[in-house]
């Protein structure tokens, strides 16, 4: 009687462990939705302009998201329940790939408008020098518009 009485109490521990982990699961999931379409009806308030500091809403939501699945992760992982555990280390490490992704994606944006302005400075520059020395009616610089 007492074997039955321990593998009962085995199997309702793996059913609770299965049920938090599908339902920590699915809130992460929401969260995560709930913010894209935050960020979305900001852009959309903006009729399609930029939105400020956009990418650092972002950028926070995943690192903080990350550190706190990691931290829950951990709980999990000490309160023996192996199948929560794994799944918010799975996804903590799906949000960490993004925010990596994310912030590589806006240091380059970043990078690319930095070398735009610096190489039209620079071109603004040499045209007005070549203005003061009278070499010609040349137009002054101007960005060209590159489709995204």
């Amino acid at each position: 009687m007492a074997v039955a009485r321990i593998s009962m109490v085995n199997m309702l521990m793996r059913v609770v462990d299965i049920g938090l982990a599908v339902l920590l699961s699915a809130l992460d999931v929401a969260v995560l939705a709930a913010l894209w379409f935050a960020e979305g009806m900001r852009q959309w308030a903006a009729q399609g302009q930029t939105v400020p500091s956009a990418a650092t809403r972002v950028l926070q939501a995943e690192g903080v998201g990350a550190a706190v699945l990691t931290a829950a992760s951990y709980g999990l992982f000490r309160a023996d329940m192996p199948v929560a555990c794994a799944s918010q280390a799975l996804i903590a490490a799906l949000l960490a790939l993004m925010l990596i992704l994310s912030a590589g994606t806006i240091c380059g944006r970043r990078a690319r408008s930095w070398h735009t302005r610096r190489r039209l400075r620079r071109a603004r520059r040499r045209w007005h020098e070549s203005q003061r020395e009278g070499n010609g009616h040349t137009p002054p610089p101007h960005h060209r518009h590159r489709p995204r």
